[in-house]
This record gives C-alpha cells, structure tokens and sequence, in this order.
C-alpha cells in the first residue's frame, strides 16, 4: 500500500460484525440527471456499494429509468416525478449524494431543498453547488455540520468567490465556517475542513485522477462511508485517501468506471492493518 494511512480515520473505518444485516450497513440514495446524463449517478451509486453501504438506490427522473434500469444490478432504483416525490423516495436514506449530471436547473435547486429536510445527510457536488453560483447563502441555510460539499477549484469559486486569494488550506477552512459543512475542495492535494475547525490535507494525491467521472466515483465513496454513519469529516478524509490509492494502484490508462473495482484491494489492506 503506497503512502502512510492517518490512523486516527483507519481505527473507526466501519467494518461489518458477525450480526450486521444489509440495512444496519447504511442505506444511499444517490439522485440522477436525465436519460441522457445517468452515468454519473451510477459511478457514485456503485462506488456507495463498493465502500461498503449496505443498500444503494438510485433516484432518477422517469424518463432516466429506462436508461438506468439496465446499467445496474446490486443498485436499486426508483423514480421520482417532483421534488416531494423526492423527499418521498429518500424516506429513511442515511445518506444521499445529488449533484453529479443532475442539471444546473431549477429542479436541481428545488431537488437540494427537499432533501435537506429529510434528514440525510448530504453530499453536494458538481451541478448541486454551480446551481447556487450567485446564491450561496440559499444552499447554506440548508445544510448543517453532517453535510459535504465536494467543489473542484472552478466550483470552490463560483460558491466562494475571492477565498482562494487567501491559499487552499485557509479558503477551505474559511469556506466550511460559512457553509456549516464539511468542504472538500479537490486538487493534486485536497484540502478537507470541518466548521468545528478540523482541517486535513491529502497526501497521496496521482495525476492518474484526471478523468472525466473520477469526481462523481468520489462523492459515491465518501456518501457510502456517510450512509455507514461514519463522522462526515472522517468519511470524507478516508474517501479522499482511499480514491488516490485506487487511482495509484491501477495507474496508466485509468477511467473512472475502474476506480469502484479497484476498491476492494484498498479496502483489504486497510482491514488487514485493522485486524
């Protein structure tokens, strides 16, 4: 295993006892974008069913059902026609992930409303952050400290415009003061910070990630170590590293559809150490 594990997040990785059923490993939604723009949902879903979540449904649009339906096996999926439909369908989720090729639309605003009030904890990434581009304060007001936001550098700017003035480390720990969330702000070294002022730096970071689809395999992991009631600050420090490992160890000719395959591995090592 390449580069040295933080302990401190590998001794509460969320490991299934003799006893533990499907449904006490945490269940994820994960929300898709329309028939056309479905495979982001499904990296992030089967990277939630990789990292160990016991239950992962997809929640999709109808007209993604057709499309989504015969790309999965293990995933469940179940349509929604509204945003309280939505809330309906993520009814008893741990955690969900919305964001990935969900639309920069009004839907997707409303989408991120309605979840946050079923009590899931939420995974915000890609199309769920650039949609609040010039509202940030109205995506704030919904999250809470359980919460992650996931922005590359473009969407870090669009959320908090002038932060990255400061440097990374003081733009992402300033960024999860104001969200009241975790932020993950994604690079070569991803910064992590909580709003209770823990803060991380990634260490094991490979060009290998630069690939369409290796952002929505991420937001999957760290929703699954969430969905396993992991602490969100650790889930997504564990995620972070954890994806970099996979990346390394597949190397040249990475796509993202290989990240959620080379998860085993990484997690073998990691239980062994465990053990």
């Amino acid at each position: 295993m390449t580069g040295s594990v933080p302990a401190d997040w590998r001794d509460v990785l969320p490991w299934p006892g003799p006893d533990t059923h499907k449904h006490a490993r945490g269940r994820l939604g994960v929300v898709s974008g329309k028939a056309t723009q479905t495979g982001a949902a499904r990296l992030a879903a089967r990277a939630g069913l990789r990292i160990g979540a016991g239950l992962v449904r997809i929640l999709c649009p109808p007209d993604a059902a057709a499309a989504i339906a015969p790309a999965i096996e293990a995933v469940m999926l179940t349509p929604f026609g509204s945003d309280e439909a939505l809330a309906e369908a993520a009814e008893g989720m741990d955690a969900v992930v919305i964001g990935p090729a969900a639309g920069v639309n009004d839907a997707t605003r409303a989408n991120v409303r309605a979840l946050a009030g079923t009590g899931a904890a939420l995974v915000v990434d890609a199309d769920g952050l650039t949609v609040f581009e010039g509202w940030p304060a109205d995506l704030f007001d919904l999250l809470d400290r359980d919460d992650v936001l996931t922005p590359h550098e473009g969407e870090f700017k669009r959320l908090f415009p002038g932060l990255l003035d400061m440097g990374r480390e003081a733009a992402a720990a300033e960024a999860s003061r104001r969200a009241g969330a975790v932020v993950v702000l994604k690079g070569p070294a991803t910064v992590i910070a909580a709003p209770d002022g823990r803060l991380a730096v990634n260490g094991n970071g490979t060009p290998w990630l630069a690939t369409a689809g290796s952002g929505d395999v991420l937001a999957g992991m760290i929703g699954g170590l969430m969905a396993q009631r992991m602490d969100s600050f650790d889930a997504a420090r564990a995620a972070v590293w954890m994806h970099a490992e996979a990346a390394r160890g597949f190397g040249p000719g990475l796509i993202a559809e290989d990240l959620p395959e080379r998860l085993p591995a990484v997690l073998a090592a990691l239980h062994a150490q465990a053990g």
